[in-house]
């Protein structure tokens, strides 16, 4: 039912503004453009993602053919595109003349080659065209805002460059651009020899949003109906954040209302906008949380993790409290923990992923999230607190090096892979759990989720007295062939980059040899949480990493 304070003078309904700020951003001036590229050597620079090479190397055999006048050295980055590479940003503004840059075909990928492309342009002075596949054109356009260059050139290619032979990729860089409908190779050329247009002041940054405080709606049928319109909702039914119910959950922090908790933002290069404990609030009243779960969501916050990450892998959060504010606010460590049977850890898994699509400056299909699959968990996130009292083994706030007594919530990224299992078998339990290890996420990292049945399993069947001997048991068994290891696409994505430039423990894998068995996970990142109502010994492995632990005494 309604508070009566949320009725304006009109009969309609007063509630608050959900949203976060954007950050300020300054305009940025694009490298002079060449007359010509006749006798020029332009770079072209593999963004090492996904055969974005390949499409590459059809660029150059195009210049070789059409404009022979023109040189050209495909290069690559130095690491993952995620990492800046000025060594080779120097060299291009030394020996080059201009540089193309891609591909750009995934959520990650697709922002940091724009703005790779931007330093190179707004830094270096070199001119910069970026390529990316038709389905990322709304996620660069609003990188290059955010950089402050809307006017980068971006040219766009069909989806997918990964898998298609040099003869279908040839046809995508002689074809036309599936956006604009010119000449892809055209569009390239242009982009570095042609005037760019000059934007105004409202093309820079993000786009201007009407925001007050305070929002007026005739209904609370309103209400829903333009939280819902405006992608301020999971499309479920929202408690409307009246003044009063705001008030009533910043009661739950000592924490000032102004006060900034964090910054997030979708993925890298979108731009961190900020949000303040008001802000966290309304988005917790929206959830349906209390103010006693409160200070665990501000917790969430603070970690400036999103939990509606914008990966194309479509992964989501897991959350995990340890500590005495399990049992203050009830949350559930027993029989169906992991939902949806209890109040708080359904409505804290809910109040984070509202909070983080809200205040990051959302999370839209096609535009802040390019999941391709989608993912079930991002409603709620896997929110659930750790059955201590029935564990064998210390808690995980205790493994990292927290007081008993005191109160954390972790968070981890990935759950997009999951296998399941029942007790340990006396003969082959080892090899069981060495296949379900192998068929974990391999750039994330195992956590195994124990009913305490299978937790003292693991005690009186493995002699695993501590956690951390089952956890250096699970680094070792994690081992897989390399030839079959490095082939692994997320591997060459994002791991053997790494090993190819010599980072530790990566570059070690590598030199062993393709026979070799290797770890597939570091064991620090490797995590035995025990939680269930013990009815059976079923147990599970999720991919997901490690991301942060939050102490959540520090918001109360």
């Amino acid at each position: 039912m309604l508070d009566r304070s949320a009725t304006t003078r009109d009969g309609g309904i007063a509630v608050l503004d959900p949203r976060g700020t954007p950050p300020k951003v300054t305009g940025k001036d694009a490298a002079p453009r060449l007359d010509s590229l006749n006798d020029k050597l332009v770079y072209l620079i593999d963004s090492r993602f996904d055969d974005s090479i390949e499409l590459l190397k059809q660029i150059q055999l195009w210049f070789a053919e059409q404009m022979p006048s023109v040189r050209t050295k495909l290069v690559q980055l130095a690491s993952t595109y995620a990492k800046d590479d000025p060594e080779l940003w120097e060299e291009i503004r030394d020996q080059g003349h201009a540089a193309i840059i891609g591909v750009g075909h995934c959520s990650t990928c697709a922002p940091a080659v724009s703005t790779h492309a931007v330093t190179l342009e707004t830094k270096y002075g070199v001119p910069t065209v970026a390529v990316h596949t038709e389905k990322f054109v709304r996620v660069v356009r609003s990188v290059t805002r955010m950089a402050g260059l809307p006017q980068a050139p971006l040219v766009f290619v069909p989806q997918p460059v990964m898998g298609k032979t040099p003869a279908e990729l040839a046809d995508y860089v002689k074809g036309d651009d599936p956006v604009t409908g010119n000449g892809v190779m055209r569009e390239i050329v242009d982009g570095l020899t042609k005037a760019l247009p000059q934007p105004d002041a409202s093309q820079i940054g993000a786009p201007a949003i009407e925001r007050t405080r305070v929002i007026s709606a005739e209904s609370e049928a309103a209400v829903q109906e333009l939280f819902r319109s405006n992608h301020w909702t999971d499309q479920l039914p929202i408690v409307p954040p009246t003044e009063e119910r705001v008030a009533e959950m910043l009661a739950g922090t000592s924490r000032k209302p102004d006060e900034i908790v964090g910054r997030m933002q979708p993925t890298k290069n979108r731009g961190l906008w900020s949000y303040t404990v008001e802000n966290v609030a309304v988005n917790a009243v929206m959830a349906g949380a209390t103010p006693e779960y409160f200070p665990v969501i501000l917790a969430q916050a603070a970690a400036s993790y999103s939990a509606r990450s914008s990966s194309s892998s479509s992964a989501a959060t897991m959350s995990i409290v340890n500590g005495p504010i399990r049992k203050e606010i009830g949350m559930n460590c027993g029989l169906g923990a992991l939902g949806p049977y209890n109040h708080a850890n359904t409505t804290i898994g809910r109040a984070y992923s509202l909070l983080s699509q809200n205040l990051q400056g959302g999370s839209v299909p096609g535009e802040s999230y390019m999941g391709s699959l989608g993912n079930n968990y991002l409603y709620t996130g896997l929110t659930f607190a750790e059955n201590e009292e029935r564990s064998p083994w210390e808690p995980l706030h205790v493994q990292k090096g927290y007081k008993p007594e005191q109160s954390t919530v972790s968070i981890f990224w990935g759950c997009r892979s999951n296998t399941n299992n029942l007790g340990l078998r006396e003969k082959h339990w080892r090899e069981h759990i060495g296949h379900m290890l192998r068929g974990t996420d391999a750039i994330t990292a195992p956590v195994l989720v124990l009913d305490p049945i299978v937790a003292r399993q693991f005690v009186s069947r493995g002699g695993f007295a501590k956690k951390q001997d089952l956890i250096d048991w699970l680094h070792e068994t994690a081992r897989m062939k390399a030839s079959e290891y490095w082939d692994l696409q997320l591997v060459q994505n994002y791991i053997y980059p790494l090993a190819t430039f010599g980072d530790a423990p990566f570059a070690e894998r590598l030199a062993e040899g393709d026979d070799a068995m290797i770890n597939m996970f570091r064991k620090e990142e490797i995590t035995v949480v025990v939680v269930g109502g013990e009815t059976n010994g079923y147990w599970q492995i999720y991919g997901a990493r490690p991301q942060a632990t939050v102490l959540i005494d520090d918001w109360r």
